[in-house]
């Protein structure tokens, strides 16, 4: 009930504003038309010409030329760390250091099966609802990825 109150005030409060703003710009001509502007001419009645300007043979600075790097090399940038146009083994690699320590759980720098098999492991362990180590078909239902919603509009 109370929604509805503020709604139905805040919706009386913007017509009112608006009708103020419309009565504000009514009278204070902003909507009136302008005369357009005539040069000042030294004789009354004769229309001043605009002055010319001729540049002759000068000629304005050049453009500057974009460097537009490729898809590629930006890639190869963004793993160049020491900017030696040369990328090594640990600059390849050192995207993947922060996802392989959430894999290696022990911190052991070794990675074994069960470490990498972690998330479909927990799934497992999730759909196993009797804790039989095996899944019926009822349980194996359970492990059905989510299909991610569609947008309802059809945007362009």
């Amino acid at each position: 009930m109370n929604r509805i109150v503020i709604g139905a005030l805040a919706a009386l409060m913007l017509v009112a504003a608006g009708v103020f703003w419309w009565q504000g710009r009514a009278s204070d001509g902003a909507g009136a038309a302008v005369a357009p502007l005539a040069l000042a001419s030294a004789v009354p009645g004769e229309a001043e010409e605009l002055p010319e300007a001729d540049p002759g043979d000068m000629v304005g600075p050049g453009l500057p030329q974009a460097n537009e790097a490729t898809r590629e090399q930006r890639r190869f940038d963004r793993l160049d760390k020491d900017r030696d146009s040369r990328i090594t083994r640990n600059e390849l690699l050192s995207p993947r250091v922060k996802d392989f320590r959430k894999l290696d759980t022990d911190g052991n720098n070794l990675l074994t099966f069960e470490e990498w098999a972690v998330a479909t492991a927990n799934k497992f362990k999730a759909a196993d609802a009797n804790g039989d180590q095996a899944l019926d078909r009822p349980e194996f239902a359970t492990t059905k990825t989510q299909a991610s919603k569609k947008h309802a509009c059809r945007c362009k």
